[in-house]
């Protein structure tokens, strides 16, 4: 109690302040688990440290089989091993005969190319050959009926369905490429080519189509690529009466008559391929596109392209292209791609391409004839993957007659005297 005119001064009270703990957002906490998840994946896949890893960036001329290199579960398969190919596109002969430098590795499409790029390469280099893939010609089912009307093509066993594939007879074939066996003659007595409404195609179509053209195969240009090359040389080795151009050299006869038997030959085939108004680019991709049958009936390409196009369309559209096929010739041709080191980085792709099992799986998925243990390992892993997708498998030709290439030299005179190719491009020391 306060006396009369005093000032009563109370203590201050000292309040404490309830702090409230801030809140983990909900949505953190919802993809917390995933993302822990995803951490734990990277971890025992040992990809958790990739984007600190050393891409290794290799520069490569290719062709055609850079189709492979493109496919992007191959790229992905690349990248867990640190490497990703810059690819420049060409011709496997182009390839060859231009400058390499800067380059790491090349991929031509066969052989010829190849023995060219390894005989340019300076000492010792890696190389694989990972696959191999015929040639064939892939045209339209009303085509290739055609062809079987004529004589000159058979149709393969297809069980339950439409086939994909015929066997072309290439001695009777090339009677109608060469321009002059038309049963009618032009006024002045020249005699008329071979039409395709000639053989009969609007009467296979039963009238709803017609073509006045004359029968012709598109190839690309025989200065750049292989397909073009490899289709000469099936030309040529018939046209030679079954026997490789060249060869004639191993049994005595001596090089004036064996390169004047060559001239003979260039001069038959010439026809063969010149009026086929030869092209630069690949044919696939327009035997493919939607107006592949008005831009040519019959185009030179390889059966990984077709088989890869079949692949696809089953998984889009849950059936067969069966407007599509293709033609084998007989006798056949193999081409096998090599892929060749130039650089120490190089040879980490080439190694890789070798032993690397899920490369090796996704090629077959592609259409390749991957190599395993032999012919029939090469064949077998394809056709049971074809089989497993509800996809026709090619059958053998039991005329089992192959084409060789001719030796190099020869190979090369022809190829210069059908393309009137410019020189090849040297490499400044």
């Amino acid at each position: 109690m306060s006396d009369a005119g005093t000032t009563t001064i109370e203590e201050p009270r000292l309040t404490t302040r309830r702090l409230r703990r801030r809140r983990t957002p909900r949505y953190v906490v919802v993809v917390l688990p995933l993302a822990l998840a995803g951490l734990i994946s990277l971890l025992v896949s040992g990809n958790a440290l990739r984007p600190f890893d050393r891409i290794t960036t290799l520069d490569a001329k290719m062709a055609s089989k850079s189709d492979y290199f493109k496919d992007p579960e191959v790229q992905r398969l690349l990248l867990k091993h640190g490497i990703r190919v810059n690819i420049h596109r060409l011709g496997s002969r182009g390839i060859a005969t231009t400058s390499l430098k800067g380059m790491d590795v090349v991929f031509p499409s066969g052989q010829p190319a190849a023995k060219l790029i390894l005989n340019r390469a300076d000492g010792s280099v890696r190389s694989t050959r990972p696959f191999v893939t015929p040639l064939v010609l892939g045209t339209f089912r009303d085509y290739a009926e055609t062809l079987v009307k004529a004589g000159v093509a058979t149709p393969q066993r297809a069980p339950g369905g439409d086939t994909l594939y015929y066997d072309l007879d290439m001695a009777k074939f090339m009677g109608l490429l060469d321009g002059v066996d038309g049963p009618t003659t032009y006024a002045d007595g020249r005699k008329r080519p071979d039409t395709w409404n000639g053989i009969d195609y609007d009467k296979v179509t039963g009238g709803r189509r017609s073509n006045n053209g004359r029968v012709l195969v598109r190839t690309s240009s025989v200065c750049e690529s292989n397909s073009a090359g490899t289709y000469l040389s099936i030309l040529a080795f018939v046209a030679n009466g079954g026997r490789t151009p060249g060869t004639q050299k191993a049994k005595g006869e001596s090089p004036a008559k064996v390169e004047a038997d060559v001239r003979t030959l260039e001069k038959a085939i010439n026809p063969l391929i010149d009026l086929q108004g030869m092209w630069a680019d690949e044919q696939a991709d327009s035997y493919f596109s939607d107006l592949g049958e008005s831009i040519a009936p019959v185009s030179v390409i390889y059966e990984h392209q077709y088989l890869a196009h079949q692949i696809a369309f089953r998984a889009k559209y849950g059936k067969q292209d069966t407007d599509r096929v293709l033609l084998y010739p007989t006798p056949f041709a193999l081409t096998e791609p090599q892929l060749i080191s130039l650089t120490d980085d190089g040879d980490k792709l080439v190694q890789l391409i070798d032993d690397d099992e899920e490369l090796r799986e996704r090629a077959i998925e592609l259409g390749f004839r991957v190599r395993f243990s032999g012919d029939a390992g090469t064949s077998e892993r394809l056709n049971g993957y074809l089989r497993a997708h509800h996809i026709q498998v090619p059958v053998d030709n039991p005329k089992r007659d192959q084409v060789y290439e001719p030796d190099l030299d020869v190979l090369e005179n022809i190829i210069n005297y059908v393309g009137h190719c410019p020189p090849p491009v040297e490499d400044s020391p």
